[in-house]
């Protein structure tokens, strides 16, 4: 977090609104130097320590998008996930890579997984885009989407395999082209690109809940 927050991207110079973020970690420090790389065009409406105080904040603020640790105290990112799935769109922040944490986020009900390791610059437009929807994660993160979907469709039926055209999507934001470069690549609109992000993990998150279910019946968990 060494950038400054004036040194704007030609995509920042064409925001023309405000996103209502909460910031949740228990890191007080951390959420500071996150409100700072934030920069103008987004305005935090509340902060939080752990699970449970995300979800009061949430619900209190209804903002755009929430920016939630993975590890905090209280049930984590997973849980406010979970209660606040359905009210806005929610990325988890957080310095894991592994594939666990990313397919248990994203069965949640998180719409992004980044690292805190993500340049200013691309966390801003990242962040952006998941306040309008957008699902985003790291590009490192891609590859364990794609080994998960190739380890799906090796196993029995309930699954949910990728289609060609998936498969091409993932590859290139595996390798971090955005979405603009992904359409012209593949001679396909952006917004189609997004669509296809979308359903990659709509099929991961059906995948994922249908495992955990199945783990719960098999272990006596209800």
């Amino acid at each position: 977090m060494n950038d400054t927050a004036n040194n704007k991207t030609s995509d920042e110079n064409t925001w023309n609104s405000t996103v209502r973020v909460v910031l949740a970690d228990d890191h007080p420090i951390w959420r500071s130097g996150v409100r700072a790389d934030l920069g103008s065009n987004f305005h935090v409406v509340g902060e939080a320590g752990n699970a449970s105080e995300a979800i009061d904040v949430i619900k209190e603020a209804k903002p755009d998008l929430v920016v939630c640790d993975l590890h905090m105290p209280d049930g984590g990112g997973i849980k406010v996930a979970q209660e606040c799935g359905e009210l806005t769109n929610i990325v988890i922040l957080t310095v894991s890579e592994t594939e666990r944490d990313l397919l248990d986020a994203i069965a949640a009900g998180a719409s992004g997984f980044l690292v805190k390791s993500t340049p200013p610059e691309e966390l801003r437009l990242s962040l952006w885009k998941a306040a309008q929807g957008e699902p985003v994660f790291s590009p490192q993160l891609a590859g364990l989407v794609l080994g998960e979907f190739r380890r799906m469709s090796k196993q029995a039926t309930g699954s949910q395999p990728l289609s060609n055209r998936e498969r091409e999507v993932l590859q290139h934001v595996a390798r971090g082209h955005t979405y603009k470069e992904i359409g012209e690549e593949l001679h396909i609109s952006p917004k189609t690109v997004e669509n296809h992000v979308r359903n990659i993990l709509g099929k991961l998150q059906l995948s994922r809940k249908q495992e955990l279910v199945r783990y719960a019946l098999e272990h006596g968990i209800e």
